[in-house]
């Protein structure tokens, strides 16, 4: 069948077959018959196209990987040259962001850590002389002006490497990860405390040590589950509750572990020491048969006025779902 026959045969539906055919010409002349051999050289010929061209564009296009040469010249030149310069800096971002928390400095001797090479500037092909240049408000979150790459490298360095190591990369909701990146970089992680709040804080810190070294020589043996190491909960829990309050929210409800329950109950939520000790002692007997070693199990409830006046009931479960006072006579 020669060309014509089929051209006329298939009608519309020999594009794809001529293609297929160019396709296969491109690749290797011979692979073709001879008529539509001839065929493509000759209207090749008459286009004026090369018979050699290949498939699809004759460029590659400009990427990060693919930089225009040196000879590119003009405004749409520059244009790429910034952009691929902002997605640099993007990346370098998002390094912070994923591997920060590896270089932060949580060790309480101060030695050295491992340091990911992705935070390095050179590693994204950036350079100190562009430390200086400005880029995009939005390249770190929580920032409504643009800033230099020296400013947005210091930034995400307080924000990721400093005594805090925040991982929340992982987190699959998009909207709970910007939530998070907004308030750690538009702050550097850091909460600016008035002078009665550092001394509030203190007092909280110095009452949770007190209560647990008290506790540790005067009821040797005793189950306690000591919040020793973790005595930062107390101030945080503190915080929670002025902002409660601030929030105009009632009632405060906590169904926490084991783990320093006995120090919240005193501190947090209001239970009186000396109650805890006398709990401790038995004196009361309000604990059923088989209980009198685990006082952590016990709940307690008061309602707080917080700083800003407003009052929230606040109160820590029991960790028995069932509790019978039986007082001695």
């Amino acid at each position: 069948m020669s060309q014509d026959e089929s051209l006329n045969e298939t009608g519309t539906e020999s594009i794809a077959y001529i293609d297929a055919l160019y396709a296969d010409f491109l690749k290797d002349p011979n692979s073709v018959s001879a008529e539509w051999r001839d065929h493509f050289t000759d209207e090749a010929r008459e286009a004026g196209v090369p018979s050699n061209i290949g498939i699809g564009p004759a460029f590659r296009p400009s990427s990060i990987y693919n930089p225009p040469n040196a000879t590119c010249k003009g405004g749409a030149c520059a244009v790429w040259q910034i952009s691929a310069l902002q997605e640099r800096v993007g990346r370098l971002v998002h390094a912070y962001r994923v591997r920060g928390h590896w270089a932060a400095q949580i060790d309480p001797l101060g030695r050295p850590r491992w340091r990911p090479p992705e935070l390095d500037l050179d590693y994204h092909g950036l350079s100190e002389s562009e430390l200086n240049q400005g880029f995009a408000k939005n390249t770190v979150s929580g920032i409504d002006q643009s800033q230099t790459l020296g400013a947005i490298v210091e930034r995400l360095k307080e924000t990721y490497c400093r005594s805090i190591g925040a991982q929340f990369m992982h987190i699959a909701d998009p909207f709970v990860r910007n939530w998070l990146q907004v308030r750690m970089e538009g702050t550097r992680n850091r909460l600016e405390l008035s002078r009665d709040e550092q001394i509030e804080i203190f007092t909280d810190l110095t009452d949770a040590v007190i209560f647990e070294e008290f506790i540790q020589k005067k009821y040797i043996g005793a189950k306690r589950f000591s919040l020793e190491g973790a005595e930062s909960l107390i101030p945080l829990l503190t915080l929670v509750i002025e902002k409660a309050g601030e929030q105009q929210l009632d009632e405060l409800v906590l169904g926490m572990a084991h783990r320093g329950r006995l120090n919240v109950l005193a501190n947090v939520i209001g239970k009186n020491p000396h109650t805890i000790f006398r709990e401790f002692e038995d004196v009361e007997g309000e604990i059923p048969a088989g209980g009198g070693d685990v006082k952590y199990h016990l709940g307690h409830t008061s309602r707080r006025t917080t700083r800003s006046g407003h009052v929230v009931h606040t109160s820590a479960t029991p960790r028995w779902p069932v509790r019978v006072s039986c007082k001695r006579r």
